[in-house]
């Protein structure tokens, strides 16, 4: 499926999407971007019997020593049975630190910039399923893995996660949906 815009007014259909696609090939694992609880509150409603892992912003992202997602939503979201991490960009990280400083273009942001070619929730899906996989919470077997373009979710991909250590064993098997404006 191609989306016209892209943006939060596309997530209620790419969850439905994701989710119908995840089913037919028998993947019961979602990583899904989330920054302050309300995508991931979306994906609990259509992902009943998922193993639902939510990432959003390190601390300091935003504000120095501050989360991005409140700790109440937090809370709520893992009663719920919501894996929440909080990590670094997986494709930017120091990097994107050092590159402002020193001005140049380093090897992680120029894979983050080549897949933002296929749009930013393309680049976003494939980060937080790296993030989640650092964290622990996944098997290794496939995952549909959610992000967006700023707000809300434009993009689902089916993929084979891997490690920040093993980046280039992670396969983005299908696009679900997708913006065709990126």
């Amino acid at each position: 499926m191609y989306f016209n815009q892209k943006g939060d007014v596309n997530t209620e259909q790419t969850l439905k999407l994701a989710c119908e696609r995840a089913k037919e090939l028998g993947i019961n694992e979602l990583v899904i971007a989330s920054t302050t609880g309300d995508t991931a509150y979306k994906a609990v409603e259509v992902f009943s019997g998922f193993k639902i892992t939510s990432v959003t912003y390190h601390c300091g992202f935003k504000e120095p020593f501050k989360s991005v997602m409140a700790d109440n939503v937090r809370k709520d979201l893992e009663e719920k049975g919501v894996k929440v991490i909080s990590a670094t960009h997986a494709l930017s990280g120091v990097e994107r630190s050092i590159a402002k400083k020193y001005s140049g273009s380093l090897p992680v942001l120029l894979i983050a910039d080549t897949l933002k070619l296929f749009g930013q929730g393309t680049k976003v899906a494939v980060e937080i399923s790296v993030m989640a996989a650092d964290s622990g919470v996944l098997s290794g077997n496939d995952i549909v893995s959610i992000g967006g373009s700023a707000k809300g979710s434009d993009t689902a991909l089916i993929l084979k996660p891997a490690h920040q250590s093993s980046f280039f064993d992670l396969k983005i098997r299908e696009v679900v949906c997708k913006p065709s404006s990126c």
